[in-house]
């Protein structure tokens, strides 16, 4: 199995001891002058511990309260899952996730927009490997996700106060940048229901709303798509949603961060430390 870290992936026991530094990540030729920022891997950082990365997250159509929600995605189903990849591409498909690779395993700070951060090793496949299946047309400009709609297993789509189903968006340039991923494991388990099993966005330079979980459809448009954050609350949350330690939160500075397991914030960097990998998408 191929592997594109960040952090070197280790036994379970050792992701709870270990100091790992992230400049000893692999970058494997994906992209000139590495995956790692000079930034980043300047400094130590842990591994967010698997039981904490589980039990602490957000996923809305559970609840707001991050630390019930492993609980409540008990009873949510994740087998059979069918991803649809359609609209502006030549050949849209219905894709069962067992026939997609988990070849590529990266590990990846995930910045909330709340300002803490947990650092996880995911499995999974490169998103543009997925897109080269359906051969966008020269009409595709952005992608656009869609979570799954199941009011009877996620309570809070039973009220109307969100826009449900879950959506969120990207450039064609993001989606197809060689860091984006589509995660199907963690920790080399499969994902877990809270995390958003079965399939999920990983974007590591953008605020973890980006990060799309349980994503049932694929859809490549023309026009630039809203997510719902920022279709509910457009003066907080955009449509790029770059971690950018210079742009505050309307309610909050973003300058710090707070790594899970950690009692001391830490400075945000710029594209979560990935600037010299990614900044010349916003030229």
């Amino acid at each position: 199995m191929k592997r594109f870290t960040r952090f070197p992936v280790t036994d379970e026991a050792i992701y709870k001891s270990r100091r790992l530094l992230i400049k000893q990540a692999i970058a494997c030729g994906l992209v000139a002058g590495g995956l790692v920022s000079p930034a980043r891997g300047a400094s130590e950082i842990s591994v967010t511990s698997e039981k904490r990365a589980t039990t602490y997250c957000n996923y809305y159509e559970f609840s707001s309260n991050k630390q019930m929600i492993h609980h409540l995605a008990k009873a949510f189903s994740v087998s059979p899952w069918t991803l649809t990849i359609d609209g502006e591409v030549k050949k849209p498909i219905q894709v069962e996730l067992s026939i997609l690779p988990d070849d590529v395993s990266r590990t990846y700070p995930m910045r909330c927009v709340e300002g803490w951060t947990a650092v996880i090793p995911w499995q999974g496949v490169m998103l543009r490997d997925v897109l080269s299946m359906v051969e966008p047309n020269e009409n595709a400009k952005y992608v656009k996700f869609y979570s799954v709609f199941r009011p009877d297993e996620m309570p809070m789509q039973r009220t109307g106060n969100f826009p449900w189903p879950y959506v969120e968006g990207l450039r064609l340039d993001e989606a197809m940048h060689p860091l984006t991923m589509l995660a199907t494991k963690m920790y080399d388990k499969p994902l877990t229901k809270q995390n958003g099993a079965p399939i999920r966005l990983v974007v590591p330079w953008k605020y973890g709303y980006k990060s799309i979980k349980a994503i049932t459809r694929i859809e490549l448009t023309q026009n630039q798509p809203v997510g719902s954050w920022q279709q509910a609350v457009p003066s907080e949350y955009d449509f790029l949603g770059n971690v950018n330690p210079n742009q505050p939160h309307p309610r909050w500075s973003q300058r710090r961060e707070l790594l899970l397991g950690e009692k001391r914030k830490r400075k945000t960097l710029m594209y979560n430390g990935f600037e010299s990998d990614v900044a010349a998408l916003y030229a």
